[in-house]
């Protein structure tokens, strides 16, 4: 059920709602990353898509008999090896954007992938090797047919 269905069937509670949603999706350029990912996740699925929170990183591992090193435990969306890890960044938030298609798969809905790099209020773009890895990954993710994006806030899927 999309928000629009809840919000027909349940119309006093979204009028309630709604200017709460209103309140924190609206504005951008405000905030914390991780205050624009809340309000980004709550936009997303307003329109009907679901956003889950990519965490990418690796962490030591040792073996529990005799605690000798092992090799790390890496996480996350394209994180593979820290070679590549260096070369793309998956962003903060993976997406799936229920698409109506047309006309061949006529009445059928499908997922679109999605990737959203949240950024605090403000930011710009400066080209550090960071958000150039990040930037790296959301081109390909549109180049696959996904949503990708950097924002501060503010998405229309």
């Amino acid at each position: 059920m999309t928000y629009s269905d809840w919000a027909a069937q349940y119309p006093e509670a979204a009028a309630a709602l709604t200017p709460i949603l209103n309140t924190e999706v609206g504005h951008s350029n405000g905030g914390s990353e991780a205050r624009v990912q809340q309000r980004v996740r709550l936009a997303v699925a307003k329109q009907g898509g679901r956003a889950w929170r990519n965490n990418v990183g690796a962490t030591p591992s040792r073996c529990p008999d005799c605690g000798a090193k092992q090799v790390p435990i890496r996480y996350g969306l394209a994180n593979d090896s820290q070679r590549l890890n260096e070369r793309i960044k998956s962003s903060d938030l993976i997406l799936a954007i229920p698409r109506l298609i047309q006309p061949h798969h006529v009445g059928t809905m499908m997922a679109q992938f999605g990737a959203i790099e949240c950024k605090r209020g403000g930011w710009k773009y400066t080209g550090t090797p960071r958000e150039a890895g990040q930037a790296a990954w959301l081109a390909l993710v549109a180049k696959l047919g996904g949503y990708a994006t950097f924002t501060t806030g503010d998405i229309s899927l």
